[in-house]
């Protein structure tokens, strides 16, 4: 009998079917049906997020949340539905929910911007004098450079090192924490 049953699933997988027939397949529990999607749409589907991310954890995170999200949506599709533009839905959402998780485990002073400003307040108009700058990695330091001696945005900031508003201020942010540190560092020394 389980001979019977795989023949007939087997059978009725195909490369040759659309998208929507294999998710229709899929839904009642065919893993070839699954497979033939996930090769004909994963790179895309990845292009996609890392595309609007720019950020390769946050890809990863992004693009395994939309398969999970497939799996566990697979019998909710409605094959009336074109399968590609549902897919990219599901992929949209799944990057939505990852960036709020993320932001959630980020600390509220890595997110408030007023915070990050009075913190560097005091810092010299001249990237010379700021003492610790040069340990910086170098996007950090072009970014709270940008920020704070140019008093650029962080969407202008983005512009310029070509990337989200979001890291922009995470940049900063991360900038700003690491100079603190150094500077701490050498007051406990001296």
């Amino acid at each position: 009998m389980k001979k019977v049953l795989k023949a007939e699933l087997g059978s009725s997988v195909s490369n040759n079917q659309t998208d929507e027939e294999l998710m229709l397949a899929y839904a009642k529990g065919s893993e070839e049906a699954f497979q033939i999607l996930y090769g004909r749409h994963s790179s895309k589907v990845y292009g996609f997020l890392a595309g609007k991310l720019k950020d390769r954890s946050l890809t990863d995170d992004a693009f395994q949340a939309t398969f999970m999200k497939l799996h566990s949506s697979r019998a909710q599709y409605d094959p009336a539905l074109p399968f590609a533009p549902w897919l990219f839905t599901v992929s949209r959402t799944a990057m939505l929910d990852t960036l709020r998780v993320r932001k959630k485990s980020t600390r509220l002073e890595d997110l408030n911007p007023i915070a990050v400003e009075n913190a560097v307040a005091e810092v010299p108009k001249a990237a010379s004098s700021i003492p610790g700058l040069q340990a910086l990695p170098a996007a950090q330091r072009q970014a709270l450079e940008m920020r704070y001696l140019q008093e650029l945005s962080f969407d202008e900031i983005a512009t310029r090192l070509d990337t989200s508003s979001e890291n922009s201020r995470q940049l900063v942010s991360r900038a700003v924490k690491k100079l603190r540190k150094i500077l701490q560092g050498s007051e406990d020394e001296g």
